[in-house]
């Protein structure tokens, strides 16, 4: 099992409608707004690195109100 963290910056405004689109993406399992650089932070739980890819690059980052995204990869 692979964990990984995004962060995402979204446009102003748009966190809420955000958030849930992102909670609702298959291998996201949880997603919150935060205070600080990023305005979420989505976990992600999936069998591979390739798919961790797949959320963070085709999923998430080409939502509509996404400025920015960091993709982390949990170590252990």
């Amino acid at each position: 099992m692979v964990v990984a963290y995004v962060m995402v910056k979204a446009h102003t405004g748009n966190a809420g409608e955000l958030r849930d689109e992102i909670e609702s993406t298959d291998g996201v399992v949880s997603a919150h707004i935060v205070a600080g650089d990023v305005d979420i932070i989505a976990k992600v739980e999936v069998e591979s690195p390739g798919v961790v890819k797949n959320i963070a690059a085709d999923s998430i980052r080409t939502l509509s109100g996404v400025e920015d995204t960091h993709t982390y990869i949990a170590m252990e």
